[in-house]
């Protein structure tokens, strides 16, 4: 019997050898598919532009020499909708993923998700309270992001306080409390939309379902502040990640600093989400999916599952944009759409082979 597993086991499962090549080729070639992406998106539309032409638009706009050709409207369309398009897509993907990694890390549970710390939830609800109300349009379009964002801060701040006890975070409560919120803020949406009129419950359902539509130079401006900070403090909690994977015990014997770590993950995630949501609405699943095609491929070690799933997070939204922007052409589909039907499968895969493992 052991000899059958042991010749079983090397066909299953990836060897250790073939996941560090992977881990050493991942970022590298993972960044040079995402400028691929990039350059493909955005060429895709109503208005198609060859690939060449992008580039071209894109090294005269940073002020490089380039012996192509292209048309004055080709330039307009480029750098007045598709390319701040292609770069808030890439925002998004690589901000939701790279959230979805470390929450995984910090659970060490491979189902976790930035949605569990109700920031998406919190987002939405704000955003339909201030719909209904009708505050939407004050302060020159501003208070509905505004709004959002604080709701979703707010949702996450509450969840982290209900699972704080003796200055330590108790992840069961946090996981469990972030489902109760996440009920009670789709009740609270669900009320907002009866009472709304037609045209609040269009703007409401748009809204929840997820678009890119409002991309411009000037949002990412606004944007870039949170989302450098943000990114920047979960990619330093690698090491302290890769270390609880070992254990909170042996953790702190290595000097991991717990709690600490786990404000910082927590904090730095609705932050990120939080930010984006405001802007773009719920875009659900890219946290789940894209770190754990990385740790499939590639390994559990943070050092390279961090910013190998923010590369992939990038990619699968700008695939899921061009998608939505062409496949019921002249209108657009919403963005959430798409994720949640190529995520959900995805969901229910894991928690298939979750259950599995289990039972043997």
């Amino acid at each position: 019997m052991s000899v059958a597993l042991s010749q079983e086991a090397p066909a299953s499962v990836p060897s250790a050898s073939a996941r560090r090549r992977r881990a050493r080729a991942a970022v590298p070639v993972l960044a040079v598919a995402l400028l691929a992406t990039m350059t493909i998106s955005a060429g895709i539309g109503a208005f198609p532009i060859p690939s060449a032409d992008v580039l071209a638009v894109a090294l005269h706009a940073l002020g490089i020499p380039v012996s192509a050709s292209f048309t004055p409207q080709q330039e307009a369309v480029l750098l007045g909708i598709r390319l701040p398009r292609v770069v808030l897509a890439a925002m998004v993907g690589a901000s939701l993923a790279l959230s979805g990694a470390v929450l995984q890390g910090l659970f060490r549970n491979p189902l976790a998700d930035p949605a569990l710390i109700g920031v998406s939830s919190g987002a939405a609800l704000a955003a339909a309270a201030t719909i209904v109300l009708g505050a939407a349009g004050a302060l020159g379009g501003m208070l509905l992001p505004l709004c959002a964002f604080g709701g979703g801060l707010a949702a996450t701040l509450f969840i982290y306080a209900l699972a704080q006890r003796g200055g330590s975070t108790i992840l069961t409560v946090m996981l469990l409390a972030g489902i109760a919120v996440n009920a009670l803020a789709m009740a609270g949406i669900g009320l907002f939309s009866f009472l709304s009129t037609d045209e609040q419950l269009r703007n409401i359902s748009f809204w929840t379902l997820g678009s890119l539509a409002s991309a411009s130079w000037g949002l990412l401006a606004t944007l870039l502040p949170f989302i450098g900070v943000g990114l920047t403090v979960l990619m330093r909690l690698a090491a302290p990640l890769d270390a609880l994977a070992l254990g909170e015990a042996q953790a702190r014997q290595l000097g991991v600093e717990i709690r600490r770590v786990k404000r910082a993950a927590v904090l730095s995630g609705a932050l990120l989400v939080g930010a984006l949501t405001a802007v773009t609405g719920v875009i659900g699943f890219v946290g789940l999916v894209a770190p754990h095609m990385v740790r499939l491929a590639c390994g559990p070690s943070h050092r390279v599952l961090l910013p190998a799933s923010a590369l992939v997070g990038a990619i699968l939204v700008l695939m899921a944009d061009s998608v939505a922007r062409v496949v019921v052409a002249p209108t657009e589909l919403p963005l959430g759409v798409l994720t949640a039907m190529a995520g959900a499968p995805f969901f229910l895969t894991l928690l298939l082979r979750s259950r599995e493992r289990a039972w043997a």
